[in-house]
């Protein structure tokens, strides 16, 4: 097996495709970087920009170019010594025209081939379901959109269908005969019963209705050449054509006659889908969805054959050698993940294999997982947290109740997201869950007596308060962590809703597996059952914490990321220490990342915000000035003052972690913030929402950010908010670069995300997914490839007198993986030694040693710099450190040299901090001798 150094992750996409990905392999090797660690390529939606909505998994993205390209970029990275970590995504797949899977089972029905590929309930309770899929992508209700002549009967190469617009659904084969019989008479009479072609189409029509019938699927390739047939007989025959053309339009009626609908309505109605408005899949659905959208329906990759199949592609490049490793997304989504990853682990053979799994604070990947770690949220939150300056909790908790004036708990703005989304976007998944339990309820002694409102209202209330994504039980036996977990959640439950303690008990033992006298076939739809409740525990969890909760309670923003926990106000060093000690016995090799296509902010925009943590008071009085200098810019909707307090809280968190240095680029970013802004409200759901959005509300705090950034005018705001956003950038760019430094260092393998070698204060997606300018960054490096030879002390003193452009952090990220590179078992299997300090600024620095055997590193970092130099100091040197030191064990080496700055530093038993950060602040020291 591969093990990467570290990793950069590249966002492909039809702008960015597989020549112009090839183009920048050199410029990473140069960086340091070991391995690509490449977002989706297998075919997906015509539209598509993430490339999660696969159309076909056994065929690449013909938009980001051909297998030819695809194969010269896997050579050329070989050539390099890179490896290739590929994403795939076996949870789901895209409800879309282009999904010829799904298209053939709503064409065949059970004689197609995939017919048990989806995730889908055909025997639903609910008869209008019964056999057919929920296709809810109309924008009205079925009727409206049928009456309106936008739902329309088509006739192409590929065959009959229905269309909505961009949709296309095909019809399925029974549905032939109904259309190209109707009125055939007129058609007899006018070709002449004997005529070749009329004898032909009766036949195919007969053909078509035999193969419709029977249970012959292996006979598909013969319905193929019949519906070409068909095909060729309208193309050629006028009379044919004529025919079929007239008796499209009989079946799409006319708009304002509503009679004229009924043939279509009726033809509908025997299709193997029911059409209906997008919001009916909020209340009543009967496939599993991707969290709660719609257009991308789960896949039953649980089953043996969907999995040899939707694999088929990746699992031979893997096996193969032309990709060294896997990453899977959305693991939790999967019915069995263990069972999963096993069968994996067989397909892809000695592959490095990493799961998308969101662990929270206090939790850990299950060991049993034949994996090689996570995508590193984990370890993302805890380097985050430790800038967080733990002791001002208290300050800043009554100054967020103060500004915000919400005096709710954040554990009770969460719980209350949940059920929103619960009550809004998983009505029919709860609904379903709760229809299959009360069944099996009302068979067991201590279930007979639970009405299905109390069981539906308990199970909702123990989803709301589950305290991680998901549990992991697959049998009779429960681990101490499912159980610990399900116990929690049972308990909250039953404090909140005490009137349903009994349908508490019940699913208590239900979910805990209790129940030792079932019959074989009760104990499977019993285990089904569990499982399934386990996979909505973490779309609800995505949902309404990380899509909700993440922007409603927003204390201090740097805390709101995936995995965090902003009730929780920092990560103190010992914590951060006893994670990364773990993290080197347990998952040495899971990945350190500190950005990734989904987080909420820009790496550099939350080590920013994190400074507000160092000055709770000085913070307090500027947001309450501010308040006064903009109250005239706020604007009234009906009764309501936009934005409202919170809302105008979280944007200038937003404002100080995103503003840009350059001030070219502040006029594109007015209009970036205001995207995200809407998204952000969106989000939240408290004034408006994707389903139902209030465009006056919106319009109203766009227009507020347009007013308090407009430049050129008297603006009282913007020259005192410039003023603050250089403190606060000045520390946020230490804090940065410690971070980098720390995430390159501790166990674990770095990640880098494409283009945050230089700073990056993105937004979340679209904004973090912009074109990356790797040219400029390529320059940037051969300038200080260059620049090394006349010294790196002052090299590095160069760099960071000019931090605002971004080069330090590049020549940290160079030179730290470069030295990585060099000592890469040190740092692989290495162990993880904490560092004490001592003296005046102990509290300042993060430090400590990697060892293995004779070779020893020490990686030490700044942290809190405002209480440290004060408002535009650097921590370098004695006038910042004065007597702190660094206590290393009694067994390292005195002599060390920087591969940072460059410098030697020497200390028998402590390392002065004055030394370590004469030239830069973050040093990489490795025993004299080594890299």
């Amino acid at each position: 097996m591969r093990i990467p150094t570290s990793t950069c992750r590249l966002q492909l996409g039809p702008a960015f495709g597989f020549a112009a990905a090839e183009a920048v392999l050199p410029y990473l090797a140069e960086l340091g970087i070991t391995d690509i660690y490449a977002s989706p390529v297998l075919k997906a939606t015509a539209g598509s920009i993430s490339n999660y909505d696969v159309v076909d998994p056994t065929q690449l993205d013909p938009r980001l170019g051909s297998p030819d390209d695809f194969a010269r970029i896997l050579r050329r990275a070989h050539d390099l010594g890179l490896g290739w970590i590929q994403d795939i995504v076996p949870n789901h797949m895209a409800f879309d025209r282009d999904n010829r899977m799904l298209m053939d089972v709503l064409e065949k029905g059970g004689k197609s081939p995939y017919r048990d590929f989806f995730d889908i309930d055909w025997e639903h309770h609910d008869e209008s379901f019964r056999g057919r899929v929920l296709a809810p992508f109309l924008g009205c209700p079925c009727g409206e959109a049928l009456e309106q002549g936008r739902i329309r009967l088509a006739y192409d190469d590929a065959g009959l269908s229905v269309n909505y617009f961009e949709h296309r659904f095909p019809l399925r084969l029974e549905s032939y005969p109904t259309v190209f019989t109707r009125n055939l008479g007129p058609l007899a009479a006018e070709m002449g019963e004997n005529n070749p072609d009329f004898v032909m189409l009766l036949g195919v029509l007969y053909l078509l209705s035999a193969f419709a019938r029977s249970d012959a699927g292996e006979q598909f390739g013969q319905l193929d050449v019949s519906r070409r047939l068909l095909r060729d007989l309208y193309l050629r025959n006028p009379a044919i054509r004529s025919f079929v053309d007239r008796t499209i339009d009989a079946f799409n009626g006319s708009p304002g006659q509503p009679a004229s609908f009924r043939l279509l309505e009726g033809l509908l109605n025997e299709q193997l889908y029911r059409l209906a408005f997008w919001k009916v899949a909020t209340e009543e659905i009967n496939y599993r969805r991707f969290f709660n959208i719609s257009e991308l329906i789960g896949v039953r990759v649980e089953d043996e054959r969907v999995f040899r199949h939707v694999h088929s592609l990746v699992a031979g490049l893997a096996r193969d050698g032309r990709i060294s490793g896997v990453r899977i997304d959305h693991v939790d989504g999967l019915s069995d993940p263990l069972r999963y990853l096993e069968r994996l682990r067989v397909s892809a053979g000695d592959s490095f294999v990493l799961v998308e799994k969101i662990l929270g604070l206090d939790e850990e990947l299950p060991g049993d997982w034949p994996v090689q770690g996570t995508t590193g949220y984990d370890f993302l939150n805890f380097v985050n947290g430790v800038f967080c300056k733990t002791d001002s909790e208290p300050a800043f908790t009554r100054m967020y109740i103060g500004l915000s004036g919400s005096v709710q708990p954040p554990e009770r703005i969460l719980s209350e997201k949940k059920r929103l989304i619960i009550g809004k976007h998983m009505a029919g998944e709860v609904e379903n869950l709760a229809i299959d339990v009360r069944k099996l309820a009302a068979k067991q002694r201590f279930g007979s007596d639970i009405t299905f409102y109390g069981l539906k209202r308990a199970i909702v209330e123990v989803l709301t308060f589950f305290p991680v994504y998901r549990t992991y039980i697959r049998g009779t036996e429960v681990s101490h962590r499912d159980r610990r977990c399900i116990l929690d959640a049972v308990g909250k439950a039953r404090q909140a809703m005490p009137d349903l303690a009994y349908a508490f008990s019940f699913l208590e033992r239900f979910l805990l597996q209790q129940q030792d006298d079932l019959p074989e076939e009760e104990r499977r739809r019993w285990l089904e059952a569990v499982m399934r409740f386990q996979q909505y525990t973490g779309a609800l969890r995505a949902k309404g914490f990380e899509d909700t909760f993440l922007y409603v309670y927003t204390r201090l923003l740097s805390l709101n990321d995936v995995g965090g926990d902003p009730a929780r106000f920092g990560i103190t060093r010992r914590e951060f220490h006893d994670f990364n000690r773990r993290r080197a016995e347990r998952w040495p090799h899971s990945l350190n990342a500190t950005a990734t296509h989904d987080t909420k902010r820009g790496e550099d925009a939350r080590a920013r915000i994190n400074v507000l943590s160092e000055i709770p008071h000085e913070w307090e009085r500027t947001v309450k000035r501010w308040r006064v200098l903009n109250g005239r810019r706020r604007r009234q909707v009906g009764n309501m003052i936009v934005p409202d307090p919170n809302d105008e809280y979280f944007l200038y968190q937003t404002l100080l972690g995103h503003y840009p240095l350059d001030p070219d680029e502040r006029e594109a970013f007015v209009e970036r913030l205001k995207a995200y802004i809407v998204k952000a409200v969106r989000e939240a759901k408290v004034h408006t929402e994707w389903l139902k959005a209030d465009a006056a509300y919106e319009e109203a705090y766009s227009g507020f950010i347009g007013d308090i950034l407009r430049a050129g005018v008297r603006n009282q705001f913007l020259d005192d908010f410039h003023a603050f956003h250089r403190r606060i950038a000045h520390h946020g760019a230490f804090n940065s670069l410690s971070q980098t430094l720390l995430k390159i260092a501790a166990p674990g393998v770095p990640d880098l995300y494409q283009g945050c070698e230089l700073w990056d204060f993105s937004f979340v997606d679209p904004d973090n997914r912009r074109p990356v300018d790797f040219r400029r960054r390529a320059e940037i490096l051969r300038e200080l490839q260059r620049k090394e030879s006349g010294g790196l002390p002052r090299l590095a003193e160069e760099l960071l007198a000019a931090k605002s452009d971004g080069r330090a952090k590049l020549f940290l990220t160079w030179r730290a993986l470069a030295a990585r590179r060099r000592a890469a078992d040190l740092f692989g299997d290495g162990a993880y030694l904490p560092l004490e300090s001592r003296g005046a600024f102990e509290k300042h620095v993060i430090a400590f040693a990697r060892r293995r055997g004779d070779a020893w590193a020490v990686a030490a970092a700044p942290r809190f710099t405002v209480g440290l130099v004060g408002e535009t100091g650097a921590p370098l040197g004695p006038a910042a450190w004065r007597d702190t030191e660094i206590v290393l064990p009694p067994e390292a080496p005195s002599a060390w040299r920087d591969a940072i700055a460059g410098a030697a530093v020497s200390g028998a038993g402590a390392l002065p901090a004055a030394a370590v950060f004469a030239h830069f602040p973050a040093a990489l020291l490795f025993n004299e001798g080594g890299p």
